[in-house]
Formats: structure tokens, C-alpha cells, sequence
């Protein structure tokens, strides 16, 4: 005796096997990088909190970096009411900025060099005071891009990171970090000057 499937169901499924298969290459390996990136391993990290491009109904322009830290996610603005969200880290409370500035400059494989602020509450660090060459093991993992306001440096980023079970939790110094692939894909997309609004 055979069960009959319904379409409704069986679509969903297929559905959700073409969003996984796609997430899987979204996020597979990235062996062309300076150093290496491998896949994301996605059951570390929640799904709602992967790339995803929508609707986003917002009064700021296209072009505009936002980011809610309440919902842990960061919209790039597209025109039409569109926009790309991407999951975040944020920084824990009393280690967090908010407000409107712009991205400066935008580095691959920066060099990381912890604020002397940093270096008091982690000793450990001093070894870093005159920089962290790139690595994997950078904070500032593949890319980062730089926040300043008023023509001054507010010493915060977006930056890269792999530690995927970061994501949508509050857990950095006061930076915003995405998945490698998240901030490779942001870099490419968001000039240098660009807003950014930090809510």
C-alpha cells in the first residue's frame, strides 16, 4: 500500500533541500584566500542569521550599512526596498557604540592591533601591542572595515570571524564580527565613505 505525499508538503521539502544546498555553497570552502577559509560549519550557527537577500522598508538610502544590534543582524540598503541581511556578533554591554558614521577604509587580511585600553584588561595581549599579522587567527579574520565619525576613528569594525557559534550573540569588544564569507561579500559590495548607522 503507498502513501500518498501531498504537493504542498512535497514542495516545501524540495524547497528546503535547494535553500540548504544552496547555503552549502554559499558557505563552502574559499581555498583562492590568502589564507584558506574552509566551509562553515552551519550547524553552529542558527539559520535565521544566514545571507539572505529581501524586502526592508527603511528611510536611508541605498548603500547604507545598518545595523540592529537588538536583532543581531546587519542590512546592506539596495534600491527598491531591498536589502541583504547578514547575522552578527555584537559587542557585550558596556563594550558596544551605536550612532551614524562612515565606513573610512576597508582592509583584506588587516594586520589587528589591540587598543591599549584592551591591553589592560588582557594582559595577555601585550605581546600584539605593535600589531597581529593576518591570519586565520586575527580577530580581525579576513576583512574589516573601518569606523569612523566626525573624520576621527572610532575604533570599532566589521570584521570578519571563525567562530560561527558567535553569531547572534553578544560576545566582542564593541565590534560588529559576520562569518568570513559575510564580510568578504559585504567588502565587495560597500565602497569606501560609505553611512552607516549603528542602532
Amino acid at each position: 500500500m503507498s502513501i500518498a505525499t501531498s504537493p504542498v508538503f512535497a514542495n516545501s521539502h524540495e524547497k528546503r533541500l535547494a535553500e540548504l544546498q544552496a547555503y552549502a555553497e554559499m558557505y563552502g570552502p574559499l581555498p583562492n584566500e590568502q589564507f584558506p577559509i574552509p566551509a562553515v560549519d552551519l550547524s553552529k550557527i542558527d539559520p535565521i542569521y544566514l545571507r539572505k537577500f529581501g524586502d526592508y522598508r527603511t528611510d536611508e538610502p541605498p548603500g547604507t550599512v545598518i545595523v540592529d544590534t537588538a536583532q543581531r543582524v546587519l542590512f546592506l540598503t539596495l534600491p527598491e526596498g531591498k536589502a541583504i541581511r547578514y547575522g552578527v556578533g555584537i559587542g557585550r554591554d558596556g563594550f558596544s557604540w551605536s550612532g551614524r558614521a562612515i565606513i573610512n577604509h576597508k582592509r583584506a587580511w588587516p594586520t589587528w592591533t589591540p587598543p591599549s585600553e584592551m591591553i589592560e584588561r588582557q594582559p595577555e595581549l601585550e605581546e600584539w601591542r605593535f600589531g597581529m599579522p593576518p591570519s586565520l587567527e586575527n580577530p580581525l579574520g579576513a576583512r574589516a572595515l573601518y569606523i569612523f565619525q566626525d573624520g576621527r576613528d572610532t575604533l570599532y569594525r566589521l570584521h570578519g570571524t571563525s567562530q560561527p557559534e558567535s553569531i547572534g550573540h553578544a560576545v566582542s569588544s564593541g565590534c560588529v564580527r559576520l562569518l568570513h564569507h559575510d564580510v568578504i561579500d559585504l567588502y565587495n559590495r560597500v565602497p569606501d565613505k560609505s553611512p552607516i548607522v549603528v542602532l
